[in-house]
């Protein structure tokens, strides 16, 4: 539907209805609430300027969801989920979490052992924890690269 969105767009009107025809219409066919979406997304065409679809004298058109940067934002997201359940992934990246749990970790080590830590998360250099001593105190207090939550 997305790309539908984006022909109407761009003003290729005939190449959206060929579109919609070949590869939306078959699946039309087996899910009538995808048939209720093409309809409406079509309805785009009867626009000479797409950009007039979104309101309607001053009223909101009932299409103007279709042109929202949100209707976007939507359809990557359910791209996404789709594409990461087709290969058993789960669908929230594992890497915000995993940065999480290495500050609060090294939180909690800081108050029972010294260690090598991470200090900079973008570089990810474990750092001597006598360096880390002798650096705090030449530059007179603590590193403000530290990551926490």
């Amino acid at each position: 539907q997305q790309q539908l969105i984006e022909l109407i767009r761009q003003g290729k009107a005939e190449e959206a209805l060929e579109f919609a025809q070949e590869e939306l219409a078959p699946h039309g066919e087996e899910h009538p609430e995808l048939l209720r979406e093409l309809e409406r997304t079509m309805a785009l065409l009867a626009f000479d300027n797409v950009a007039m679809a979104s309101t309607n004298g001053s009223h909101m058109s009932p299409l103007a969801d279709l042109l929202d940067f949100a209707h976007r934002q939507q359809t990557a997201n359910e791209l996404n989920a789709a594409l990461l359940a087709a290969h058993s992934q789960p669908k929230e990246p594992k890497l915000p979490a995993l940065l999480q749990l290495l500050a609060w970790t090294q939180d909690q080590l800081d108050k029972k052992a010294t260690y090598p830590r991470i200090n900079n998360i973008i570089e990810a250099v474990l750092e001597d924890p006598a360096a880390a001593t002798t650096t705090s105190a030449n530059t007179g207090g603590g590193n403000s690269t530290t990551a926490r939550p």
